[in-house]
């Protein structure tokens, strides 16, 4: 479940790169399951996407070999989510009957989630089908951002069935590994923003925002103001600076392990750290290259990786505790 989880957010970030999360234009829950098998079929689809915005404003030269691409794409993401909720529901059943309901409440949880997923991936695609060319920048960071709850609760169960021996009992003062945790999901949070935005392909500079570390298209006071979360440059700059925020939280994280001895917690720093200072380098890297689409994938996939790690984190100093 976990790789299936990654997989499907590594390819429902690549179906916004491609800009293919409108090509499928019905929820389709079961007819779905299955692709176009005819000329008629593909035709089919082809005429209902011809029907939304996106194609008469932005595509309307598109052909139906050029829609076939996004097609795949989107089609691709659906499945997956479809095999999630199968992988998940039949095990669900069986593992009910014979631990009981009180032994799997927490994959209930899980399962409702993704049923809920489900549904927000609808709500997201039916915003962009009407009087606009794109998904809602807020619904896609719901359905991003519940996505990652989805596959960190998978890893906090996986965590819970392994054993662990320790050396001592002390533990990272302060809830710190808590703290850096929430902080990686308003980063996600806000990543979304500026995918959903195109925010990326602005200010392709750094450590500048052009020529100033703040946008010149934007003034300081308007970070109070609850457009910013509407405004491309200033959740580019919100994004950029939640970063370096992460970093001194993961910093003063550091310093805690060292100077306490908290010898249990090396190996998962050491990972973190490396894992944390490409993840940095792909969104510079990302930004420069004015968001181009290998670059961008990269910079989503290592950020399962350092979710991941940050729920051991957690886990670890929890499990000591």
């Amino acid at each position: 479940m976990f790789i299936l989880v990654s997989s499907i957010i590594i390819v429902g970030g690549l179906t916004r790169l491609t800009d293919s999360g409108l090509s499928i234009t019905e929820w389709e829950i079961i007819k779905g399951f299955f692709p176009p098998l005819s000329n008629s079929d593909w035709n089919n689809y082809f005429s209902l996407y011809k029907q939304i915005p996106e194609y008469k404003l932005q595509n309307f030269d598109m052909t139906l070999d050029e829609f076939k691409i996004i097609f795949w794409w989107e089609w691709a993401h659906r499945f997956l989510g479809r095999l999630i909720g199968l992988f998940f529901l039949i095990p669900l059943i069986y593992f009910s009957f014979k631990k009981g309901i009180s032994q799997t409440k927490s994959l209930f949880i899980i399962f409702m989630l993704i049923c809920f997923q489900g549904f927000l991936g609808w709500f997201m695609v039916k915003s962009g089908l009407v009087n606009r060319v794109d998904v809602s920048h807020f619904r896609l960071s719901m359905h991003l951002t519940t996505a990652f709850i989805i596959l960190s609760l998978i890893l906090w169960n996986i965590l819970k069935y392994k054993n662990y021996n320790f050396t001592n009992n002390h533990i990272i003062k302060y809830n710190l590994p808590l703290i850096f945790l929430f902080t990686i999901f308003l980063q996600i949070i806000f990543g979304a923003f500026v995918s959903g935005m195109d925010a990326g392909k602005i200010y392709n500079t750094w450590p500048l925002m052009g020529n100033n570390y703040f946008p010149n298209d934007s003034i300081f006071l308007n970070l109070f103001d609850i457009r910013v979360f509407s405004d491309p440059s200033l959740v580019q700059f919100i994004h950029r600076n939640l970063a370096y925020l992460i970093l001194i939280i993961f910093l003063l994280i550091l310093y805690f392990v060292i100077t306490e001895k908290l010898f249990n917690f090396y190996n998962i720093m050491k990972y973190l750290g490396l894992v944390l200072f490409i993840q940095i380098f792909l969104g510079i890297v990302t930004i420069l290259s004015g968001a181009q689409m290998f670059l961008a994938s990269m910079h989503q996939i290592s950020s399962i990786i350092l979710i991941s790690l940050s729920i051991y984190l957690l886990f670890l100093n929890k499990k000591i505790n």
